[in-house]
């Protein structure tokens, strides 16, 4: 039976929607124990450790980024919801310092989902794609109960201005570029919580791409950057801390939030990929007396959120200046210090 495109709203055909259906963390590093990393010469950038992308290098000038990403609807507009899709895969691309070049649909779809739908959610992730500088070329699509929607996307980088989650040093500030809570304000507004004017907030953030950010970043040569998704801002600190073997200092009162976001949390609504991402980072976390609500933000998955930046302190104000000339968002949220783990004040 065929539904209605009046009436059919995406996020009831999902259990979970946009990063939040992340595979738990935890979960996916016993999953990846158990692979023999690849090793070969051009193999730039693998398993070992892992990153937002795999890269490849082609030649001493040019280096291939390979990434994929695909979740269940977060929200029910379908162009909204194709566009939010492609700016999470891209955002990988701009997270390694590339940029994208071609692309390809990842697509599960009922059946009886109208044509017209399908249409909108693929026009939007097309003109997302073009929008980011690449071509989408084509895709696969499959049938299945809950819709999922994603690319596979190819972009190019100079083999020396890779950006890996690995190269936080001592002395760094750690810097990110959009503010966080689309995890629960998506919830919220489920939930009755946060009104439509949260929620177009949200959506407008989920719909930014990370290239004018990465745009900048590229004349201030960062040590480390990756994109905040799925495993929220600990989750994806920890991961910088541990694999650059530093420790991280987080100050929660500088969280920038997106409206409308703590007084989700303050109504003790959370997603469900809250508890994993906790079961993932919290035991590495160390809590300063911080107040529940900014606790839940930073444990909050979100879907295609900002860039996390750790460069030498002394580049940080410039930065910072270079950002608010363009009109973009930035905020300092922390700082990187010899040892281990993250600690939020």
């Amino acid at each position: 039976m065929k539904l209605d495109t009046d009436t059919i709203k995406l996020t009831d055909l999902a259990s979970c929607g946009g990063c939040a259906a992340k595979y738990s963390a935890a979960r996916l590093e016993q999953l990846l124990a158990g692979f023999v990393p690849v090793e070969a010469e051009n193999l730039l950038v693998g398993l070992s450790p892992a990153d937002d992308a795999a890269v490849y290098l082609l030649d001493d000038e040019r280096a291939l980024i390979f990434t994929l990403d695909f979740f269940p609807p977060v929200v029910d507009d379908p162009g909204a919801y194709g566009a939010i899709a492609a700016t999470n895969a891209l955002n990988d691309v701009f997270a390694m310092g590339g940029t994208p070049l071609l692309a390809l649909s990842i697509a599960a779809f009922p059946e009886e989902l109208p044509m017209e739908m399908l249409a909108e959610i693929f026009a939007a992730a097309d003109a997302q794609v073009r929008a980011a500088g690449g071509l989408l070329a084509g895709g696969h699509t499959i049938r299945d109960e809950e819709p999922k929607y994603g690319l596979a996307v190819v972009g190019t980088v100079h083999p020396k201005e890779i950006w890996p989650k690995n190269g936080a040093k001592p002395g760094d500030a750690l810097l990110l570029t959009k503010p966080l809570g689309t995890g629960l304000i998506m919830s919220g507004y489920k939930r009755g919580a946060a009104g439509t004017q949260q929620l177009e907030r949200a959506i407008r953030w989920m719909r930014t791409l990370n290239d004018k950010a990465a745009e900048v970043l590229r004349g201030f040569q960062p040590n480390a950057v990756t994109d905040v998704t799925g495993f929220g801002l600990f989750g994806h600190a920890h991961e910088v801390a541990e694999r650059s073997g530093v420790r991280i200092l987080l100050e929660s009162e500088r969280f920038p939030a997106i409206d409308g976001a703590l007084d989700v949390a303050r109504r003790g609504i959370i997603t469900s990929g809250d508890p994993r991402n906790r079961d993932f980072a919290a035991r590495h976390v160390e809590l300063d007396d911080v107040p529940d609500t900014l606790v839940a933000l930073g444990y909050d998955p979100q879907t295609a959120g900002g860039l996390l930046v750790s460069l030498p302190r002394e580049r940080a104000a410039a930065l910072e200046a270079e950002f608010e000339a363009r009109k973009l968002f930035i905020r300092r949220v922390g700082w990187v210090e010899e040892g281990a783990g993250v600690a939020v004040a």
